[in-house]
Order: structure tokens, then sequence, then C-alpha cells
């Protein structure tokens, strides 16, 4: 019985094999090994017979079964007897020979089959391998490849075997017709030989030791006839490679004499094969083992084959490398071996072969030829140390290759070279040349070179790997330190290495740092050195000028500093201890800094002092003025570098300031002068610099020097009349003259302040103006050249500067100062009024603003047309193009500052009332009296004590004129009006205070006295006045209206919307936070006095409310009474229109679509700006329980609809212009005005925790707006309980609306106050009770669904009142469970969860009656196609059986927990969550009624919550504890799981049969007879063509475990 269901098992599973999903597949397998764990033989004669009965199964599916077959050999081969073996071996000789065609899959399985037995059988293999290899017969390819593969697996057992197997082979050779057999042969040699070597090489291991490779050297010598005469000229690529690998390894097993022979024949005919293939790597892989075991003889016939050999290895190693390509990176790695193997035997000839290669223009050759010499330098260095000097010399034309690749070999040759000594020989200098000039490459320069085609050298390239190099090589090769230094100097000053300063100085600080170390004398760089180094003078020039850009370059600045104080005893002697303290701080300001934030012009300050510092400590003449010179031969290096070259410059004129040769100083200046590129404003910017810094010293030189110069024929040659490059010259002759103007300026700008005075009108100023104009025929000709223009101005700018800060300028009396002011203002009329494309204007106005603090004081005519033209050339001008946004923004700053500053000079100048009136020109225009008092009465609090007091007069004035209007005499004196004048001391006082009280008294004689038709107007005037930049008048402004709005504020009810509408319109021009506040205690003055009318402006303002409007509305809640009236108003108003209309769209589909109503909208939005005024507290308070419950049942009818389609645009707009503070949303609007009333009404906890429970999102949305009702009425019981009797009445008197939502919510909220105990403490549980009971029959159906959700929270509100209403509540539920009119069961699933609650509170009397009962009717629910049913009924079956603990009850429901076993163990595998939680609490629950404590403690264990659960391990442990302890159970258990076997659930379907298989795993065997196994079998059989793989996998796993019924 046992022996044929195991093989009824195996049978099905065999069948299933063919199943289309690998995973089943493997599966399966694994099933069939799982049998073969059982019945090891059983299994493997299962599979045998299989096999032999289904000659037609295919051979993918066969070899699937012998893959199953090799497992279970493979792990029990041990337990196997002979006969079995023989069995399996003879079986699996026949499957691999089955088929005369090559099916590689199916016979390396049976091949496998028979490798894994010839593991411990190997005798038994070898009978039947070698039955099929018989002398005279060619063999299955297979029976070949199975002998390599036991050659290879098991070397001691079979070398034996290979003298006898050789010599059967090798007639079959000749007999070998097809290439596969012949493949199958060569890959048996070349395995046969590779265990002989190995065999040969482990020889002390070795079960016969006497085993000797001349053993088989007859034999291999004859297959290699055959391989290498015949097979290897075969047309069939693979089995010419066969040939190959075989070779290789044969060929150290040749008798060395024949291999001697056969090296002519052997090597060109492998070389040959480099045509034939593609991919390579197999020949050179097999070149390389026949030259070594070649070399390995000491060939002498290698030698005639050298130039063939190194001809096609070169050919391949320059096959360019694909980084995607192992296979072609594999062949060079090969070749390259080779190379190796020619370079220890042979190097004369290889350098020979390769060094006139790399005089070749080819790419690929030269690159490949540079690989192959970087490999021999390094793998075979004794053979090529006397061939330096020859490889030195080759490398000529490479380095002048400019191809990229080609440059990264070389330099990659050259680093090799490096660390073997090469560079120490003559020519080795030229070697770090070319690393020196790779390092100065232009990253972008070399990034271009490449093309679509070429490698990505980005991560390597030439320049990386060069800087990389040279760093290396100069810090870790201790010989290269003599190469290096200090030949690495000479690259210093040349302009070509610029790019490479940066690594050069960090190499050269090394190599300082370290001949430091040696001591001072080797240190210091030796005159004598047989290297042209450059003067200490030229590289502290040349690595002071580069700092100046200090980022450039990967940071130059830092490393040439660093480099300057490794060098400073070559520099000279005494800087040492100074600049110790000197470069370290600039090197920590370079650190602090980026190249975007630090300041080009303070890190030139802090160069320039440096190098002063350094000219002081020197105090050497001779020395500066050699520095100085090679300042100035370097300066061409700097040409197309303005900011170096400018920067030099002023190096220039800081060393000659520092010497005292006068000679050496006229002679330098005059060669700059001649020198200098006058075409380039940098340079001529840099030039007049050098000369200013120079005048600090020697002023009367440098003025000397220019002075010559403007006299010497430089000008006269360009000015000729009958030059015949006029036009170019006279252009050269403008440069040439802006430059000398701008040197007087730096001039005039640096030098000693008593020096320049004196010199200014005598000698500065004619030489500036002499060559900005000409005279041609006596008329006087200016120049139109705006470059020249500039340099005037800025020149002038700079010298009118220099005369007023000097301490003599208060006497100093300037007689040109007129003129220059008029050449100014012409300058500035001539610029376009339109546009600003110079700095000119602004650095005339500059010039300007100097000039006019001289004396003598402009005529007032003058400074009349200097400020209007300046006013009217700046104020017209507009920003220019976008392309230039920020030069001209920054232009047009500086420009107005300009303007600012030159008007600020004039009124220091001339501070007085004519002074004053040069720049205002126009008055105000007046027009009736309302307007003239609106604009003069602000000014009684203006910030000059005498303003106010006119403005007084004026006003006093104004009553008057209006009194004699009237009627009353001119000499009629008014008590009301009269008492202004006695007000005006009262406006003198400091204290503001008083200030302002005297402007609210005047504000209220105004009111008195002004006729009623002024009122507006005068109102009107003041709200401009709002605007005042005298903020002291602003807030006059501010007093005087609301003393207006007061006292007259009853006669203005018409007026109130345009009032309003100007008080909105002033809050949105102001940010003052005063009229702000009397902007709002306006409205609120109106307010008091027209409530109604003031609230219906306010509610016809556009929605949405704008910041203004919404300060308005919280004006009005200053005073309780007003706001307890508005909040009543507005609350009329929001109830007052229904809330939402029908959309057409709605009334056509089924779909809601609502859109809000607009006056309740608004009214809703006023409601939250006025309770969110702090002041609404009193009046909120008053109103709470009508405010919670019209907002709570707006926001639940607010829920889903959408604004108008007109507010939605605009909301749209203003959200794409700038987002909103608030949205408009109708129920987020809603949401807000509820927090802001319960914020104000005290509860402020309600909202905090509704925020951190995010009750308030829940209550916007449509799934989430009962939990929002439910959270914010548990906030209410905990936080605002006693306000909750007044809240509940109002509620109460609701749930008979009209709308649905409105009695859900009302219904949602009165059922959560019940979750609370303060209801109990209030007394209003009882009345909560009975309302909620009269809403059972609602026709509703969420309303009867929220009654039942309150009813059960009496369990956690008030559960000591459980059991006096356990009836009443035991009954609704018990209805609800039975609820008919809910197709979606929304009822009962509440009724469920609440009962769930209700359990352990109620009875025992009034439970166990209905236990049962609830049981029956819930267990449909637990295979619901709805989670929420599901997780339900299962967590309430839970509580039931706890319910059933120790009450007496449990035989009872037994029968009941039996039924839900199954289930409830499946239904862990739930696709949801939530039903497997409930499962676990069911399961573990349910343990105690089976009476079982082993298993009540092995559910609890699994199951607890927290836990993972290993699903198969605890099935597994759970049906071991069933079946040991309640094995009766057996056959329903299995039953019931069969029907779970169709589950809808692919994890359930799947977990079933897991199941039944661990039930039937465990049961006794006087207890399997309750199972029927039949039926078993086929619903197995039949799950294994289930559609989901992961079913057919736990079904074939199932019937593997079945196999243990063995």
């Amino acid at each position: 019985m046992t022996e044929s269901y195991v093989k009824k098992l195996a049978a099905i599973l065999l069948d299933a094999i063919t199943d289309k999903d690998p995973l089943v597949q493997e599966q399966v397998c694994g099933a069939l090994c799982a049998l073969g764990e059982a019945a090891p033989e059983e299994a493997l004669g299962a599979c045998e017979e299989y096999l032999r009965q289904h000659e037609k199964l295919a051979h993918p599916y066969r070899t699937m079964i012998l893959r199953a077959m090799e497992v279970v050999v493979s792990s029990h081969i041990g337990e196997l007897d002979k006969a079995k073996a023989r069995a399996v071996t003879l079986l699996a000789s026949s499957e691999m020979t089955r088929a005369k065609d090559l099916v590689c899959d199916w016979q390396r399985a049976a091949s496998d089959v028979l490798v894994a037995v010839g593991k411990r059988f190997v005798g038994t293999v070898m009978e039947e391998l070698l039955s099929k290899f018989q002398p005279g017969a060619l063999p299955h390819c297979s029976v070949v490849q199975t002998l390599a593969n036991l050659a290879a697996s098991n070397v001691f057992g079979m070398v034996p075997f290979l003298t006898s197997i050789l010599s059967t082979m090798l007639p079959m050779l000749g007999m070998a017709k097809h290439d596969a057999t012949r493949v199958a042969f060569c890959c048996a040699l070349q395995h046969f030989s590779e265990s002989i070597l190995e065999y040969l090489a482990d020889l002390d291991q070795a079960p016969d030791p006497t085993v000797r490779k001349d053993t088989f050297a007859t034999d291999m010598l004859s297959a290699y006839d055959i391989l290498f005469t015949h097979w290897l000229q075969s047309r069939e690529a693979k089995l010419r490679l066969a040939v190959l690998e075989a070779l290789g390894p044969m060929s150290h097993l040749l008798p060395g004499e024949k291999l001697e022979e056969q090296l002519p024949k052997l090597l060109p005919g492998v070389l040959a094969l480099y045509k034939k293939h593609a991919e390579t790597v197999h020949v050179s892989k097999s070149l390389g083992q026949i030259l070594e075991a070649a070399v390995s003889v000491g060939s002498r016939t290698l030698e005639p084959q050298l130039d063939s050999l190194l001809a096609a290895l070169h050919a391949q190693i320059c096959v360019p490398v694909e980084s995607s390509s192992p296979l072609v990176v594999s062949n060079q790695k090969e070749v390259l071996r080779c190379f190796t193997v020619l370079a220890r035997c042979a190097p004369d000839r290889l350098l020979a072969f390769l060094l006139p290669k790399l005089d070749a223009s080819n790419e690929r050759t030269r690159v490949g030829t540079l690989q192959v010499v970087r490999h021999v330098i390094n793998s075979a260095a004794s053979q090529m140390e006397v061939k330096k000097p020859f490889i030195l010399s080759s490398m000529r034309l490479p380095l002048l290759d400019t191809n990229t690749k080609v440059k990264r070999a070389v330099v990659q040759v050259i680093s090799a070279m490096a660390h073997h000594g090469y560079l120490e020989q003559p020519g080795g200098e030229a070697m770090v040349e070319y690393i020196v000039q790779q390092c100065a490459l232009p990253p972008e320069t070399e990034l271009q070179k490449l093309g679509p085609d070429s490698e990505d050298l980005t991560a390597d390239s030439v320049r990386a790997i060069s800087i990389s190099t040279l760093y290396l090589v100069s810090t870790t090769v201790d010989r290269m330190s003599d190469v290096l230094w200090p030949y690495l100097l000479t690259f210093l000053t040349p302009v070509r290495f610029t790019g490479a300063l940066t690594p050069l100085c960090r190499s050269l600080v090394h190599l300082a740092q370290k001949r430091q170390e040696v001591g001072a004398e080797a240190f210091l760089i030796q005159s004598n050195s047989n290297v042209t180094l450059p003067s200490p003078y030229a590289i502290t020039a040349r690595l002071l000028t580069v700092s100046s850009q200090p980022y450039m370059g990967d940071g130059r600045g830092a490393a040439s500093l660093r480099l300057l104080n490794a060098l400073h005893r070559s520099i000279h002697p005494l800087l040492g201890q100074r600049w110790a303290t000197t470069i370290p701080p600039l090197l920590e300001h370079l650190d602090e800094f980026t190249e975007e934030t630090l300041s080009q012009k303070e890190w030139e300050e802090k160069l320039l002092a440096f190098l002063r510092d350094t000219l002081a400590v020197v105090s050497d003449n001779t020395w500066i003025c050699q520095l100085s010179l090679e300042m100035c031969r370097q300066l061409p290096c700097y040409n197309g570098l303005p900011q170096e070259k400018n920067f030099l410059y002023k190096c220039v004129g800081t060393a000659l300031g520092a010497a005292s040769s006068k000679d050496v100083v006229r002679k330098q200046l005059r060669e700059l002068l001649e020198t200098a590129g006058h075409q380039e404003e940098a340079e001529r910017e840099g030039l007049a610099c050098c000369f200013g810094i120079c005048a600090i010293s020697h002023l009367d030189d440098v003025l000397a020097q220019l002075g010559d110069f403007m006299r010497s024929d430089v000008f006269r040659k360009s000015t000729g009349i009958f030059n015949i490059f006029k036009e170019r010259s006279e252009n050269e002759l403008e440069k040439l003259k802006g430059t000398v103007i701008l040197c007087y300026g730096h001039v005039a700008a640096r030098a000693p302040r008593e020096l320049v005075l004196p010199k200014v009108e005598s000698d500065l100023l004619p030489n500036m103006f002499r060559y900005f104009s000409t005279k041609v025929l006596g008329i006087k000709v200016e120049t139109k050249d705006p470059a020249l223009k500039l340099c005037l101005v800025q020149s002038m700018c700079m010298a009118s500067q220099a005369i007023c800060s000097n301490a003599q300028a208060g006497p100093f009396h300037f007689s040109r100062k007129p003129e220059l002011v008029a050449q100014m203002m012409e300058f500035i009329k001539a610029e376009p009024p339109d546009s600003l494309r110079s700095p000119l204007r602004k650095k005339a106005m500059l010039a300007c603003t100097y000039l006019v603090s001289l004396e003598p004081a402009l005529e007032e005519q003058v400074r009349a047309d200097l400020v209007r033209h300046c006013l009217h050339s700046v104020l017209s001008v507009l920003p220019d193009p976008e392309g230039e946004r920020d030069h001209q923004e920054s232009l047009y700053l500086d420009t107005m500052h300009a303007l600012e500053d030159l008007l600020t000079s004039l009124l220091r100048r001339d501070m007085t009332p004519q002074g004053l009136q040069i720049m205002v020109e126009a008055l105000v225009p007046f027009h009736n009296l309302g307007l003239l008092i609106g604009l003069f009465s602000p000014r009684c609090a203006d910030l000059w004590p005498a303003t106010r007091q006119e403005a007084v007069s004026c006003v006093y004035a104004l009553l008057y004129l209006q009194l004699v209007y009237e009627g009353f005499a001119r000499d009629y004196r008014d008590d009301v009006v009269e008492r202004l004048l006695t007000l005006k001391d009262g406006l003198m006082d400091p204290d503001p205070d008083v200030l302002f009280h005297t402007c609210h008294s005047i504000g209220q004689i105004i009111a008195k006295r002004l006729p009623p038709e002024q009122l507006i107007s005068l109102l009107l005037t003041m709200f401009e006045g709002l605007g005042d930049p005298d903020k002291n008048c602003s807030r006059a402004a501010t007093i005087m209206i609301n003393c207006l709005l007061k006292e007259r504020g009853n006669v203005l009810l018409e007026k109130v919307p345009e009032l309003v509408t100007v008080l909105r319109s002033k809050l949105r021009d102001t940010r003052e936070e005063d009229i702000l506040q009397a902007a709002q205690h306006s409205v609120y003055l109106l307010a008091s006095q027209h409530c109604a009318a003031v609230v219906a402006s306010l509610l016809g303002s556009p929605l949405p409310f704008d910041s203004h409007t919404c300060t308005l509305w919280r004006a009005l809640a200053v005073e309780p009474g007003l706001t307890t009236q508005v909040l009543g108003l507005l609350l009329d108003k929001m109830s007052r229109d229904v809330p939402f209309k029908e959309t057409r769209a709605f009334l056509l589909s089924s779909s809601p679509g609502r859109e809000a109503t607009l006056l309740p909208l608004a009214a809703t939005c006023a409601l939250y700006e006025v309770m969110s005024a702090p002041a609404s507290g009193p009046a909120v308070l008053g109103l709470y329980p009508q405010l919670f419950a019209a907002l709570l049942l707006r926001v639940s009818c607010t829920v889903g609809v959408v604004l108008p389609r007109a507010l939605q645009a605009k909301e749209r707009r203003s959200v794409a212009v700038a987002p909103a503070p608030r949205t408009l949303e109708p129920c987020s609007s809603a949401v807000e005005a509820l927090q802001a009333m319960l914020l104000r009404g005290g509860s402020e906890d309600v909202v905090q925790r509704m925020e951190l429970e995010g009750g308030w999102q829940l209550l916007r949305t449509s799934a989430g707006h009962e939990e929002g009702v439910a959270r914010l009425a548990s906030a209410m019981a905990k936080f605002a309980g006693p306000r909750l009797p007044l809240v509940m009445a109002a509620l109460v008197c609701t749930q008979g609306s009209i709308y649905e939502i409105q009695r859900v919510t009302s219904t949602g909220f009165l059922a959560e106050l019940l979750n609370s105990n303060v209801v109990n403490d209030l007394m209003l549980l009882e009345s909560l009770l009975d309302n909620l009971a009269a809403r059972q029959k609602d026709p509703c159906a969420s309303v009867r669904r929220l009654v039942l959700r309150g009813l059960a929270n009496i369990a956690s509100g008030s559960p000591d009142k459980v059991q006096a209403h356990g009836p009443q509540l035991l009954t609704a539920v018990l209805g609800g469970l039975d609820d008919r009119d809910d197709p979606h069961s929304l009822v009962a699933l509440e009724a469920m969860v609440g009962l769930a609650r209700l359990l352990d509170l109620m009875e025992p009397r009034d439970l166990h009656p209905v236990l049962p009962h609830v049981a029956i009717r819930i267990r449909p629910f637990f295979d619901s196609e709805k989670m929420e049913l599901r997780s339900a009924s299962i967590r309430l079956f839970g509580h039931l059986n706890k319910a059933c603990h120790g009450g007496g009850c449990e035989d009872v429901f037994l029968e009941q927990v039996v039924g839900g076993l199954v289930p409830l163990l499946l239904h862990l595998q739930d696709p949801q969550a939530a039903v497997s939680s409930a499962c676990r609490f069911a399961l573990c629950m349910s343990g105690p009624n089976l009476k079982c404590e082993e298993l009540t403690a092995a559910l609890q264990k699994h199951l607890r919550e927290g836990r993972g659960l290993h699903f198969g391990e605890f099935l597994n442990c759970a049906c071991k504890l069933l079946m040991h302890h309640l094995p009766d159970l057996l056959g329903r258990l299995v039953s019931t799981s069969l029907f779970y076997f169709k589950s809808s659930w692919e994890d359930v379907r799947a977990a079933a049969p897991m199941l039944t298989g661990f039930l039937v795993l465990h049961a006794e065997a006087e207890h399997r007879p309750q199972v029927d196994l039949e039926p078993l079998t086929a619903a197995l059989q039949l799950l294994l063509k289930d559609p989901a793989p992961l079913v057919r996998v736990k079904a074939a796993e199932t019937l593997g475990r079945l196999g243990k019924f063995a």
C-alpha cells in the first residue's frame, strides 16, 4: 500500500512536471526530492519507471526529472545499494544517449546523474560508459563529455583510467567526422590534460604516486597530431576553438623534443586563427600556454617565429578596447601575458620590433604599442634595465602626438618609467616636461577634442591622470626627488604652463619640504645647476600675480602662496620669519570664502599689503629694482588676461614706490607708457593705478614723466594732417589720451594731499583738459569718444574727492569750479534720455557732488539748472534690456544714489528757503474748503513746530472765510474757532500724547463748524493724507477722521458704502500700524451708528475677502454689544438662504453636483473674521450654543459643495498670482469659522485636540466627515463639558432637518457624546438614549448605523450603565444584525462592532441564550467579499468565545468553535491585514474553549499582536497539537479545508492544501481512516491545474508532504 501510494503521488507530481510556470516546475522537482527524502529508492524507481513509460515526453521535462534524480542521488549516495546505483546508471546512460542529435540540457542532466553516481560507484559508471566507449565504434558525444566531467570532478579516481581511455580514444579520433563529436573529444582531451597536470602537481596526495608525465606523452602526441594536423583546419569555428583550448594544456604533456619539432608549425597554425575568429581570447590564452611550455623546455626554434608572433600579438593589442566587451578586455590581458613571456626570453627582439612602431602615425598602433611598452617595463623590469636609454629615445615622436588617447597612453608609460628609474637617464627631462604640458591642458579644450565616437575620458582624462601622476611621482617615488628638484621650477614662469601651476606648486612644496628636512644647503637653489632656473624675482612676480585670481586653475592662489613660503630662503634670506606670519592669514582668508563670495578688491588689497610689507622687510634698493624690472618684463605675458595684468600693474607701482633710485623709477615709468596696450580699457586702468600708487612716493617724478610723454613724438606723430591711416591713428590717439587723463586722476587720488593741492589748478587739471579737446584752425573741438569722456569724468571725480577730503580744503578757492560743473552738466545733457548705457551720468554727478562743497559757491541759476538737468536725466530713464538685467539694475541704483548725494550736497551748501525752493518748483493746487482744510489740518502734527503753527493759522483763516461766506461779518469772532489760537501752545509740547490730544481738539472744532456738504470732501481728503510720509501727519489725519466720524457720523448713512470702500483702499495702500488701527476704529464708529448698513456693505465686498476687508470685519469686534449685534445679523444671513443649489449636471445625472450660494458663504467668511478678533470673546460666549450648532450644520451641508463657476475661476487666478492665506472653498471656510468660534469661546483645547488628531481635515471630506464629527464630539466632551446641555438642545432641534446630511451630522455628534462619561455626570444619558432610540427607524441607513454606534458607545462612556440597559441595547443590536433595508450590510457591520464592545459588560444571563444564535448569524460574514465585514464578524466571534470562558456554556458553544476553526486558520493568510489580525484574536480566544492548554499556549505564542507570523511554521505546530489532543476532528477539519480549495482569494486557496497536508502529516495511524484519501488526492491533483502559480506550487508541496504516509 505504502509503496503504491508513494508511486501514485510521484505519478501525480510527474504528470505536473509539464506545467508552464518555471516556479511550479521547480516545486514539483522539490516535491519529488521530498519524496526521495522519505523513500529515495522508491522515488528514484518511480522516476525511472515514469521515464521508461513515457518515451514521448518532451526532453525539457525529462531534463527536470533527471535533475530531481541527480539531487536525490547526490543527497543519498551513501544509502543507495549497488543494484539501485546500477539501475540509475543504466537509465541515465540510456537517457543520455537516446537522442543521436545534441540536446544540451537533457544530455547534460543525464550526464550529471552519472557524474553524481560516479563519485561513489565510479567503477559501475565507468563500466557502463566504457560499454558505450568500445574500440572501433564512435561513442555518443555525451559519453565523451561525461568522461571529461568525471575527470574534472574526480581527479584521483579518473586519472588511473586515463591510460586505457586514451588508448581506446586515439583510434576513434580518426573516425570522428562530425564536428560535435570532435568538439567533445577536444573537451575530453583538455580536461584529461588538466586533470593529469593537477594530479602531478599534487602527487604527494595521489593514490598512485608512481604516475609520471611521460606516461601520457606518447598518447598526447598522437592526439596532438590529429588535432593539429586535421581538426584545426576545420571550417567550423567552434571546433577550432575547442582544438585550441585542448592544445594549450596538451602542449605541457608533449615530449620536449617533439614540442621543439612542432613549434615551427604549431605557432603559425595558432596565429592563423586570429584572422578567423572575432572573439580571440581563446587563441591568445592557448598561445600563452604554448609559449610557456616552449620556454620551459628551452626551445631554440622559438626565435625564428618571433617576428610573426610579435606582429600577430601587436595586431591584437591594437584592437580598441570597448568597456562593454569583457571578452576583448580578457583577450588584451592574455596578449599582454604573451608579451611578458617574450620579453623575458627575447627582450632585444621585442624592443627592436616594438619601438619603431612608436613612430607610426596610426592612433591604434601607437596606443597599443605604448600599452605593451608600459606592460613590459613593469613585468620584465630586470630584462629592460639595460634598455632604458633605447626606450627613452624612442619616445620622441609619441611626445608630439596630439591625439587624446595617445596622450593618455604616453602619460601611463611615463608613470611606469618613473617607478623604474628611466627618468634619471638622459632624456628623462623631456618626459617630465611632457607631464607638465598635459597638466596645463585647459579642461574645456580637452573635452571638445573628444568626438562622438571617442571613449568617455571625463573620469580619467589626460589632464586628470597627468596631475595625479605628477603628484604621485613627486611624493611616493623617492628616486625622483633629484630628477624633479629643481627642474620643476623652470615651468613656473612660462605662460604656456599656466594651467599646470597648481599641481606644479603642490609638487614643488612637497619636494622643498623633503629637501628642507635634509638640510638648508641642500634646499637652496644652486646657481650652478645644470638647468636654467628662473630668478627669485621672476618666481616672486609670477606667483604673486597668479595669486590675484586665487580660485582659478583648481585653487592656484593658495598653492602659489604655499610655494612662496616654502621658497623663502631662495627668494631672500630675510623673508622666512616674516612670511611665516603673513602668508598663513592669507591662506585662512581663502579658506573662509569661495569664488562667488570672495571680494576681489579686498583680496587684491591684502596681496598688495603683503607685497609692501615684503619690500619693507627686504629694504634693499637693488633687490627692489630688480623685482620691479622683472614685473615689467612679465607684463606682456598677461595679454588677454586683463585682471591679472591689471593687478601686475599695481604690483609694479608698489615696487617702484618702494624704490629709492629715481633714475630707475623714471626709466621704468617711461617704458610703461610707451609699451602699454592703450586700446584695452583694463590695461589703461591698470597703468593709471600703477602711476597713482607710484605717486605716493614719487609725485614729482610721475608728473614729470607724464609731461615728457605728452610732449613726446608719440602724440605729434598721430596728429599729422596727411597721415594715410588717419582713422586708425585718431582712435589710437584718443585711447592714449584717455590713459594719460586716467593717470592724472589716479595721481590726484593717491598722492599725498598736501602735495596735490598746489598742483591741481596749475598742473593736473590743465593737462587733463588739454587732451580732452583740441583746436582745429583756432576753434576748440571736443572729442566724441565716449571712453575718453568717461576717463575725464572719472579723473575729475577722483581729483574733486581728493580736494574735498583734504584738511586744507576749507580755505581752498577752486577758481575753475564753475567751468568744471558746466562741463559735467554738458556730459549729463548729452546722455540719451531713455537709456542708461554707461556709468557716465553717475560719475559726472559724483564729481559735481564733490565740487559743490568747494568755494566759490555756485550761482542760483546754475544750481537750479543742475538740479533740473540731473533730475530729468535720471528720473526719465527706465530699466534696460532683460539680458543685462542684473548689470542694469546695479548701475541704475548706483546712479540714483549719486543723484541723492548730489541733492544732499546742494542742500547742505545752501540751507535756506531759497535753497530749498530751487528743488521745489510747484505747489499743490487748492479747490474747496473741505479739500483745503483736509490738506492743512494734518500738518498740525508736522515734525517741524513752525509748520504746525502755520497749519493751525491756515485752518483758522479758512474757517473764518467759511463764516464770512455764510454771512457773518469780517470782524466777527466765533468762540469755537477762536479756541484754535489757544491750542497752539499744545502743538509745541514735546510730549506726543499732548500733541495728538491737541490734534483731536482741532478735529472737534472743525467738526462743529464745517458745513454738512463739505464733510465728505474733508473726509476723503484726509483719507488721502493717511499716506503722508511724515508719520506724525498721517497719524494726525487718522485722529481727526475718527473725531469727525464720532461727532458727525449720524448724517453719513447714505455715504456708508463709499466710506467703507475708501477705508478698504487706504488699508491696501499703507502698512503703518497707527493708520491701520485708526482705519479699523473708523469702521467701528460707522458701525456703531449704522450697523446693518456697514454689515451689508462689507458683505457686498468681492469674494474672497481681501486682507483689508478682513481687517474691517475684525474692527467690528471691539465692543461686545456691537459684536453681538453683528454676529446675530451674520447668523441670520447664513441661515436665511438655502446653503446650496443643485446644478444642472446634478439634475441630469446621479452624481452629486452642488454649488454654494453666495450670501451664506459670505456670511460664513465674515463670521470667521469677526470671531478671529480677540475682543469678540464675550459676544461669542453669549451665543456659544447657537454659533456651534449653526456652524457645525453649516459644515455638514457644505461637504462636497463647490464654489460657483465665477468664483472658481477667480480663486484659480488668485492662487496662480499668490496663494491666499485662506481658501474660499465652502466647507473649509465653514470649518475655519467653527475653529475661530471655539477658540474665541474659550475652547482652545478642543481646537488643539482636533488639530492633533486630524479631525478638521476629516470634517472637510465626504469620506471622513462622520469620523471628524465624532472626534469633535469627543473633544467637546473632554474639554467643554459644561456647554454640552445647551449645545445638545440646539442640535436635537435639528434632527428633523430636511437635509439628510444634517441629520447624520447631529446624530453622529450625539452618538459620540455617549462615548464619554461626561453625559452621565451631566445627567444627559437618559435623554440621549431616548433621542437616539427614536431615530432607529430613520429612513436613512447612515442615521440608523450611527444610532447603533451611539448605543454601543455606552460601553466606553458609561460602562456601569450597560447592565441596567442591557436588554434594550441587546434588542437594538440584534435588530441591527437583521436589518433588511441595508443592501451593503453597513448597519449589520455596526451592530457586530457594537456587540463586540458590549459583550464583556452584559449580564451573562442576558447574553448566554443568544450566543449560538449570534454565532450562526455572523458565520456567513467570515467569507464575505468585504474586508470590513470579514474583520468585524471574526473579531466578534472571538468575543463570543471570550464570553464563554468559565461561564459554563463551553460545551454548548464547542460546536461553533470547531466549525470556525478552519476559516480562522486559513484567513490568517487573508490579503487584508485587518482580517488577519482579527483571526489572531479569535483563535487566541477559541483556544480555552477547545480545552487544550498546550494548544492554547501555542496559539498565544505564535499569534500575539506585534509578533511576525511565519504561517507555515505556525500551521505545522497547530496541526501537530490538534492531531495530538483532538484527533477525532481530523476528518471534519480536512473536509472543511477542502471547501477553501475553491476560495476566491489566491493566498487562502494556497493555504488550504498546506493545512490539509499538515493535518494528515501529524495524524496517527488509527485516525487516518477518517480521511478519504481519494477525494483529497483528487482535489490536490485538481489544484495542480489552478490558474494561480502560487496555488499550484503549494499543491505540489503538499503532495510531497503526503509522502510521509510511507
